[in-house]
């Protein structure tokens, strides 16, 4: 029996969130320790200076105890296994996120964050992520199979398991591909635009992205643009190698 934390970065009330939980509860004991509010894009930042309110919540997924909390989901993370949670999980999941978590944009994912003070904490950590479409087929098809696979495999020091699952209707996704690289590209090559002019000598921009799929062989970001549900593992970037 699985003692069970579970996090994201969209907010306790995101459909992601609640479909893993009742996944995970299949697996054990799980507990919920969300955002109160949309977090995404905080990677790893933890609230030092300022204090960290926390509600329990009212979860629509029976036999869960959660909680939302004010901070990041670093910080729910690090509530829930220090402060919440009557013994430390030995799991944490995060996600499931809308919008996928592969390439260069782990360095700036609040699921990745969560799940990399997971692995400090020493537990098991992985994160969970899907295109930002309003398809979830392949995701609750293969979700029960890959935790029940991950599960089994112990903790690893300051690394996680990284999960992406294709927006695609069930019968065009192509499978499942394990151990895929990181890639160091990204969906989306930035620039910023100038949309207005402030006082001061003052601008004001906003980012202007242009998609891409350019991305290698064997890579997490490749295998999601041929609709495979990519597995792999990830290690956080100034870790010591023992």
């Amino acid at each position: 029996m699985h003692r069970i934390l579970i996090t994201n970065d969209d907010g306790i009330t995101a459909d992601g969130l609640i479909r893993l939980a009742a996944a995970a509860k299949e697996f054990g004991e799980v507990f919920v320790v969300a955002p109160d509010s949309q977090r995404s894009a905080a990677s790893h930042s933890i609230s030092l200076h300022s204090h960290i309110d926390i509600y329990p919540h009212d979860f629509p997924v029976s036999g869960v105890r959660a909680f939302s909390c004010s901070g990041t989901p670093a910080d729910c993370v690090r509530v829930g296994c220090l402060s919440i949670m009557p013994e430390k999980p030995d799991t944490v999941l995060s996600g499931i996120n809308y919008g996928y978590n592969v390439a260069s944009d782990l360095q700036y994912s609040a699921t990745a964050g969560a799940a990399f003070e997971a692995a400090f904490q020493g537990c098991r950590a992985i994160a969970f992520s899907e295109d930002a479409v309003p398809c979830h087929e392949t995701a609750d098809r293969y979700l029960r199979e890959i935790l029940a696979e991950l599960l089994t495999l112990p903790p690893l020091a300051g690394q996680i398991r990284n999960v992406n699952f294709p927006g695609c209707p069930l019968s065009e996704c192509r499978g499942i591909l394990r151990d895929r690289a990181v890639s160091p590209g990204m969906f989306y090559r930035d620039t910023y635009r100038q949309i207005a002019e402030l006082e001061h000598g003052g601008v004001r921009l906003t980012v202007n992205g242009q998609y891409n799929e350019d991305a290698e062989e064997g890579s997490d970001f490749r295998a999601v643009c041929d609709r495979y549900v990519s597995v792999g593992t990830v290690n956080n970037i100034g870790y010591p190698v023992l």
